[in-house]
């Protein structure tokens, strides 16, 4: 069952929607019990877009697949989503109220899982700016924004480029804000459509099932 609550952070509160790990058949590797009391392999913690929320298509398949492959997943409302506002806050803003949402829940509904961070555009760019300080083992950034589009002097790669974790980053073919480029621990997954994500949901899927595998 699905549950959904609120995480205070330095800048107002968060909002988490949690998803207990399904009971997909046919694994092979041993699960751990979290805080919650969900069986679980490992869980992953995903932050929305700039402009949108957590129930973006690409954010919603990714959630099935990793239920279906015994992973718990918090899809995470930043603190300005919550307030009522679109536009974001500041890069510093979004980091530290993530953070205190990871911990939170490294703390209790999620405790003793390996965790895995990521989002889509926006979101993705948070997790990988904080993956080290929240102890992930991977990253999965869908329509990771390597650059405003018409723009790519003003290139984000060096947020991709320091996450020492495995990474998956899952991007529409005729994105406008860049293709970026595999690298020893980034697989790049290159699927139909734009920024948005929502033309191919079943390659979606498929891409981050077969790396959840790899990688929990």
């Amino acid at each position: 069952m699905v549950s959904s609550f609120e995480v205070e952070t330095p800048h107002g509160p968060a909002r988490v929607h949690l998803h207990p790990a399904g009971a997909a058949t046919g694994a092979t590797r041993p699960r751990r019990r979290s805080a919650a009391g969900n069986a679980a392999r490992a869980a992953l913690v995903l932050g929305h877009g700039a402009g949108g929320g957590v129930g973006s298509r690409d954010l919603t398949r990714a959630t099935a697949v990793a239920n279906a492959a015994d992973v718990a997943v918090a899809l995470v409302e930043q603190p300005y989503r919550v307030a009522g506002r679109r536009s974001p806050a500041p890069a510093a803003q979004l980091d530290a109220a993530w953070l205190a949402v990871v911990e939170r829940l490294k703390a209790d509904e999620l405790g003793g899982l390996p965790l895995i961070v990521g989002g889509r555009s926006s979101g993705a760019r948070v997790a990988c700016r904080t993956a080290s300080q929240a102890n992930a083992v991977g990253v999965l950034c869908l329509a990771f924004p390597v650059h405003p589009p018409g723009r790519p002097d003003k290139t984000r790669l060096p947020e991709l480029d320091a996450v020492e974790v495995p990474t998956l980053v899952v991007q529409g073919a005729g994105d406008p804000f860049g293709m970026p480029p595999a690298a020893p621990n980034r697989e790049v997954v290159t699927v139909k459509g734009t920024h948005s994500l929502n033309t191919d949901l079943p390659a979606i899927g498929d891409a981050i099932a077969a790396w959840l595998q790899r990688v929990v």
